[in-house]
């Protein structure tokens, strides 16, 4: 069984769109949970 030859990859691959986002993360994820918080408080007023 031989090595795959990775010499036949191009090379003008497509970015993913995860790697696009991991610079954004430090921004997106405290934004999301501030979100995410003032959504369930808002539910547990409501329901209160």
């Amino acid at each position: 069984m031989s090595a795959p030859d990775h010499s036949k990859l191009p090379l003008d691959h497509e970015e993913d769109v995860i790697e696009s986002l991991v610079p954004l993360m430090p921004i997106v994820l405290p934004v999301a949970g501030g979100i995410l918080i003032f959504l369930l408080a808002f539910i547990a007023v409501y329901m209160a």
